[in-house]
C-alpha cells in the first residue's frame, strides 16, 4: 500500500493540463494551441479516454513560440528552429542570435514623463491631437492603467521636438518631418542590413536554421557591427548638414561667390529621394542601376529644359523681328 502510494504521488508530481487549463496558463487560445498542434509545432499529448492530457514541456514550447512570435519570426521559421531543436543540434546559438538582433541598438535609456510635465514643455497647453500623433508614432507610449502617464522610449527624441516647439514650428509640422525622416531612415537600414547580410552574414545564414556554433558567431558579430551603422550615419549627415547648411546660408544671404571654395565644391552633391521613388526605380532597373538611372534621368530633363528654352528664345526672337 505505501509502495503504491508513494508511485502515485511521484507520478502526480508532473504538471499535468487539460487543453482549457493550458490555455490558462500559456496565455493562448483553445483555438490557437489545436492550431499548433496541427501544424507540428507541439509534441503529440497523452490521450486519455476522450481527453488530451498536456504536461509543462508543451507549456515551455507554447511559451517559446511566444517569444519568438513577438521577435517577427514566423510560425514557419519557428517550426525549423524547433526542429533542430528536437533533433537534438541545439538552439543556445540560435536564441543568442535572436536576442542579440532584437536587443537595444542604442545605449539611451527609456523614460517616464506625466501630462503634466508633457503639457508644460511644450508651452502650458494641452494638445489631444498632439498626443494621438505622437503615440501613433511611438513617441509616447501609454502604461496600462496610468492614463496620465506616458512611456517615452526615446527622450533623446522628445528633447529635440521640445527645442523644435520652442523655436516656433508647429507640432503637425514637427511630426509630419518625423515621419518623412523615417521612412527615409529605415530605408537606410535597410541597405545597411542588405549590404551586411550579404557580404558578412551570408556564410552564417545560408542554411536554415543556422548551426549551434555559426548563430553564435554571427550573434558575437552583430555586437561587433552595431554601432557602425549609426556612425556611418552621424559622420555623413554631419558633412552634408555642413554642405546644405553653407549652401542655404549663401543663398539667403544673396552672396555672388560660393561660401564653400574647396575642393568639395566639385564633388557630386547628394540629393534625398523618397524612399518610394527609390523602390520604383530599383523594381524598374535593379538595385545596382539606381544611381545611374537618377543621374541619366535628371540630365536628360536638364537637357529637355534647356532646348525648350532655346526654341523659345528663338521663336520669341522672330516675333520680335516679325513686329520691327
Amino acid at each position: 500500500m505505501s509502495g503504491r502510494g508513494t508511485s502515485t504521488a511521484t507520478i502526480r508530481s508532473a504538471a499535468e493540463y487539460r487543453i482549457e487549463d493550458l490555455a490558462h496558463a500559456s496565455g493562448a487560445t483553445v483555438r490557437t494551441i489545436r492550431a499548433y498542434q496541427d501544424r507540428g509545432l507541439l509534441p503529440t499529448p497523452e490521450r486519455r479516454g476522450r481527453a488530451n492530457v498536456y504536461g509543462d514541456t508543451h507549456l515551455a514550447r507554447l511559451r517559446q513560440i511566444a517569444d519568438l512570435l513577438d521577435r517577427g519570426y514566423t510560425l514557419a521559421s519557428i517550426k525549423e528552429l524547433l526542429e533542430a531543436w528536437d533533433a537534438g543540434r541545439g538552439l543556445g546559438g540560435v536564441l543568442g542570435l535572436v536576442a542579440e538582433v532584437h536587443g537595444p541598438w542604442t545605449d539611451e535609456q527609456a523614460d517616464r514623463i506625466s501630462r503634466d510635465e508633457l503639457n508644460r514643455r511644450f508651452g502650458g497647453t494641452q494638445d489631444d491631437q498632439a498626443v494621438a500623433e505622437a503615440v501613433e508614432l511611438g513617441v509616447l507610449e501609454p502604461i496600462p492603467g496610468r492614463p496620465d502617464e506616458f512611456l517615452v522610449p526615446s527622450p533623446q527624441e522628445l528633447a529635440v521636438a521640445v527645442e523644435l516647439h520652442g523655436a516656433g514650428v508647429p507640432l503637425t509640422a514637427i511630426s509630419g518631418h518625423l515621419r518623412e525622416l523615417r521612412g527615409q531612415v529605415e530605408h537606410i537600414a535597410s541597405r545597411f542590413l542588405e549590404f551586411t547580410t550579404e557580404h558578412v552574414f551570408a556564410r552564417y545564414l545560408g542554411h536554415r536554421p543556422p548551426t549551434d556554433a555559426d548563430a553564435a558567431e554571427a550573434a558575437e558579430l552583430v555586437r561587433r557591427l552595431r554601432p557602425l551603422a549609426q556612425q556611418t550615419v552621424d559622420a555623413e549627415l554631419a558633412r552634408a548638414m555642413r554642405m546644405f547648411a553653407t549652401r542655404h546660408l549663401q543663398h539667403h544671404l544673396g552672396a555672388d561667390t560660393p561660401l564653400d571654395s574647396g575642393p568639395a565644391a566639385a564633388e557630386p552633391r547628394p540629393v534625398l529621394l523618397p524612399p518610394d521613388t527609390i523602390g520604383a526605380v530599383q523594381q524598374l532597373v535593379g538595385p545596382q542601376n539606381v544611381a545611374a538611372f537618377v543621374a541619366a534621368a535628371a540630365e536628360r530633363e536638364v537637357q529637355t529644359r534647356t532646348l525648350d528654352a532655346l526654341t523659345t528664345s528663338h521663336v520669341e526672337s522672330r516675333r520680335v523681328d516679325q513686329i520691327g
